[in-house]
């Protein structure tokens, strides 16, 4: 795929942003950003297939992981690391890679993202068996370290997907379930931290979602399974008990210390 084909490096709709005062310069951020809910909400149908899918295999014990570089791995990770306390699954059921190790979660690392084989053996040191499930993530849709876990992926036997923001992409092409997120040139040209950045974002929050309540880790709609890590999610888990059994906010408290979770607190 030619640079000069990809909307991701598309000459931004705006110039001389250095002339522009900090007012002007945030509303057009904010013009486009506009643009991106609008971009995600045309991807669904691509999307509702790939979490049906995922769902099936982790009912029976598979793995999902996220592979990506730069901010694209950034974002795998940390939707990954926030579901242990939020949902209360264990870090090893969904788990994101990104190209060059947790140094490059901090600090880029050079050429990470070349390397087609290592997105596979960076895979490979977690054990995949054919029930688990990768989703690559590249704004671009030509990283070679992506591109590389896919295709390895599913000649390995593993359920694929991708979250790209170009269509027609070399590794839309290596995945079963390729999700496009069209959302035009970004502010800064080629800054696909931003607009694409932000897609990524929350396409992976809606598949983590649905995914955490199809596998029964939300009530209502309410995190009844929720790590009690800190102060702040102990007293979301005493209300959640005072308001479902109609005790004080004393009981419900020591209700949720002795059983560990709301879940169990309440039933």
């Amino acid at each position: 795929m030619k640079t000069e084909d990809k909307i991701t490096e598309k000459p931004s709709h705006y110039d001389h942003l250095e002339k522009m005062d900090v007012s002007e310069v945030l509303k057009n951020i904010n013009r486009e950003d506009m643009l991106v809910a609008e971009a995600v909400g045309r991807a669904i149908p691509q999307i509702e297939p790939l979490v049906c899918a995922i769902e099936s295999r982790m009912k029976q014990g598979g793995r999902l992981f996220y592979v990506g570089a730069g901010t694209s791995g950034r974002l795998g990770v940390l939707d990954a690391s926030e579901l242990p306390p939020t949902f209360g699954v264990s870090p090893d059921w969904v788990i994101g890679i990104i190209a060059g190790g947790d140094e490059a979660l901090r600090r880029a690392v050079e050429r990470a993202e070349d390397d087609e084989k290592q997105g596979w053996l960076d895979l490979e040191a977690y054990h995949p068996s054919p029930l688990d499930c990768v989703i690559g993530i590249a704004a671009s849709g030509t990283t070679p370290y992506v591109i590389g876990a896919i295709k390895h992926a599913r000649a390995n036997g593993l359920l694929t997907g991708c979250i790209s923001s170009n269509p027609h992409t070399p590794l839309a092409s290596e995945a079963e379930y390729p999700i496009e997120t069209i959302v035009g040139p970004e502010f800064v040209t080629g800054s696909s931290r931003m607009k694409s950045g932000t897609a990524q974002k929350m396409v992976l929050n809606m598949i983590s979602t649905a995914l955490m309540i199809r596998m029964g880790r939300v009530k209502g709609n309410r995190m009844v399974k929720m790590q009690l890590t800190n102060e702040k999610l102990i007293d979301r888990g005493t209300r959640m008990i005072q308001e479902s059994l109609g005790i004080s906010y004393d009981e419900a408290r020591q209700r949720l210390l002795e059983a560990g979770s709301v879940d169990k607190a309440i039933s």
